[in-house]
């Protein structure tokens, strides 16, 4: 029940039950003991949860901790790796010079671009991912074979790769810098030399490839100054006006189709 007090100013006071002191000091510690119980309990699965790192019987553990930061190292760098020795180069410069002769500054935005490179890249690279799956990755997984023999299993078919599309002059550059005597076929060539060598040929393949794009649309910035000029409109930028003219032109050539299908056929199959 409620009841009423009057305190020395005459205003009327509350002194619900709830309200009192002792009913105070009960609730907070209610409170407390309650959120104590609650990080108890979450706590409790977290203490369960351990990590274990078997770092083998055989050898020493630091030679086992420089293994496992190798394997690490080489994890993160295995997309950067994939890049270099894929199609990925060539695609994406050509994609990116492809938006900059056009003029749209992003759009198609950066993420659309390359990846539409990547899904390029394992469409036109999926016959030495399979190989390279089935010749070194898979027996390794079944412990058939040691680690060394998987990686030059699985690193066969971009080594053809690479060798189909190598320029010779880039990969003689490569060889003389780096003192390799000449080897007798193909297959003995080290990456070494091999990988910076084919990057430098896509480099180069694609800046042909661009310059071929460039050219029409470069056709259609000069015809619109051109235009805007003999109109004494000097003040309107030309990129503007000739940017609406560049996409229909590309879209009624059908640019996507014979810029993707181009860049597709000009890589053999592995």
């Amino acid at each position: 029940m409620k009841r009423l007090h009057f305190g020395s100013s005459g205003h009327e006071t509350s002194t619900l039950p709830l309200f009192r002191p002792h009913y105070r000091r009960a609730l907070i510690w209610g409170s407390s003991i309650s959120a104590a119980l609650a990080v108890g309990l979450w706590a409790v699965p977290s203490l369960a949860q351990s990590l274990n790192i078997d770092i083998g019987e055989g050898g020493s553990v630091t030679g086992r901790l420089i293994q496992l930061v190798v394997l690490m190292t080489v994890i993160s760098l295995a997309p950067s790796a994939l890049v270099m020795v894929t199609s990925f180069t060539r695609l994406v410069i050509v994609l990116s010079l492809l938006r900059t002769a056009i003029g749209t500054q992003q759009s198609p935005p950066n993420t659309v671009m390359i990846s539409l490179a990547l899904f390029l890249t394992f469409f036109i690279m999926q016959p030495a991912f399979d190989q390279a799956y089935r010749t070194g990755i898979e027996p390794l997984i079944a412990e058939e074979i040691s680690e060394e023999v998987a990686f030059e299993r699985t690193m066969e078919p971009f080594h053809a790769f690479m060798m189909r599309h190598v320029r010779e002059k880039d990969l003689a550059l490569m060889m003389d810098i780096g003192q390799i005597s000449a080897v007798e076929s193909p297959e003995e060539t080290p990456l070494r030399a091999l990988v910076p060598a084919f990057m430098i040929s896509e480099l180069r393949r694609a800046f042909e490839i661009g310059f071929l794009v460039f050219v029409p649309f470069l056709v259609i910035d000069m015809v619109v100054a051109s235009v805007l000029m003999s109109m004494g409109m000097m003040m309107l930028p030309p990129v503007m006006i000739a940017l609406p003219f560049k996409l229909i032109f590309f879209v009624l050539v059908d640019g996507w189709y014979l810029v993707v299908g181009s860049l597709v056929q000009s890589f053999q199959p592995v």
